[in-house]
């Protein structure tokens, strides 16, 4: 399985990431905020996984100990307003996603300019991660951007497909179609006929039971915990396969304080983080299917023909982001290519090389 020979990438990173000045502190007082609520994977074991670790690792130094101030769902920080409160420091770790950063996080956005790829979330992260860290200024350039430091932690959610309330299992069956999504996926319905309507999970449930649009682009085990399968029955398998979302991320200004004690300590807390985060992930996987059934969902085979009709005529989508990225001076063809090559190499090809064209 191309996972393995993809999972050095991620122990990489952590030797990969430089170290600053020491400062010592008994007590590091510390807020950890997302926009997210705790319902979400990425959430939960921020609470649940990367805190306990971060506090285990300092309790075995004898030296030092984190008071936590902790903010979800909003509470600290909106969606979107993560590099902002970063900066402003308001707060001092949470995730680093692209998703909903797009001016400043959006080299992390990479898979999302490379859809129908694996469904493997935990192998496209770790290609990920071998990417960024292997590209020479990817993660500098990110730095020095957002004013965050990347500690690791990457998590991917599973294989993308569409949610609706009616089926789709051709492309004529989308024309018309109104969508949510966030920003990056909705250029996938490019050529479809469907409408993107830029939306995210906090809001979809509603959103769909309104009539503001028919479903909307998600994945399994974020769908069904939402109970989307009340509003959008259909779970449309289009196969745009796993994203990459980001990683965990301290303030630059908070991380050069600490000492390599508790820098260690941090990057072993984002390890633990991904693989507590796919662990769970893996195992919800089915247990949402099988939900998504029982509670009337339904799930739509889309013609594998029209999928690679969908595909050989999307617009490159790699071709717009990269352009939009290295204009904000990211080494975007290179991260891309060194992503499709860490996958190749691994087992995986793409239907279409959009970086070939």
């Amino acid at each position: 399985m191309y996972r393995n020979a993809l999972l050095g990438g991620v122990a990489a990173l952590a030797i990969a990431l430089g170290s600053g000045p020491v400062s010592a502190q008994e007590a590091l007082n510390l807020t950890i905020a997302t926009g997210h609520p705790e319902v979400f994977l990425w959430v939960k074991h921020v609470k649940e996984t990367f805190i306990p670790t971060v506090d285990a690792e300092l309790a075995k130094t004898g030296k030092y100990k984190v008071n936590w101030t902790e903010g979800y769902g909003g509470t600290i920080v909106k969606l979107g307003s993560e590099v902002e409160a970063f900066q402003q420091g308001i707060m001092d770790v949470g995730q680093m996603s692209g998703v909903f950063n797009p001016a400043t996080m959006g080299l992390l956005n990479l898979t999302y300019a490379m859809p129908f790829g694996p469904a493997d979330a935990r192998g496209v992260t770790a290609a990920v991660e071998k990417a960024l860290t292997e590209t020479e200024g990817a993660l500098d350039k990110l730095q020095e951007t957002t004013g965050v430091v990347y500690i690791g932690g990457g998590i991917a959610i599973d294989d993308y497909n569409i949610a609706s309330t009616k089926p789709l299992a051709k492309i004529a069956d989308m024309n018309g179609v109104k969508l949510g999504g966030a920003g990056p996926n909705l250029a996938w319905l490019a050529g479809t006929g469907a409408v993107g309507v830029q939306g995210s999970y906090v809001t979809f449930y509603n959103d769909i039971k309104t009539g503001v649009y028919d479903g909307n682009i998600g994945w399994m085990t974020a769908n069904v915990p939402a109970k989307l399968y009340e509003v959008a029955p259909n779970w449309n398998l289009t196969h745009f396969g796993a994203m990459y979302i980001g990683g965990m991320g301290v303030s630059k200004q908070r991380w050069d304080t600490f000492d390599e004690e508790v820098k260690a300590a941090f990057r072993t807390a984002a390890a633990a983080y991904t693989k507590a985060y796919f662990d769970e992930q893996e195992a919800r996987y089915e247990a949402a299917k099988k939900t998504l059934i029982d509670n009337g969902g339904t799930i739509v085979e889309f013609d594998p023909a029209e999928r690679s009709a969908w595909i050989k005529a999307l617009p490159n989508p790699s071709a717009a982001w990269i352009k939009a990225a290295e204009a904000r001076g990211e080494p975007a063809r290179k991260v891309l290519e060194a992503y499709r090559d860490n996958l190749k190499a691994a087992g995986f090809t793409f239907e279409r090389d959009y970086l070939a064209e």
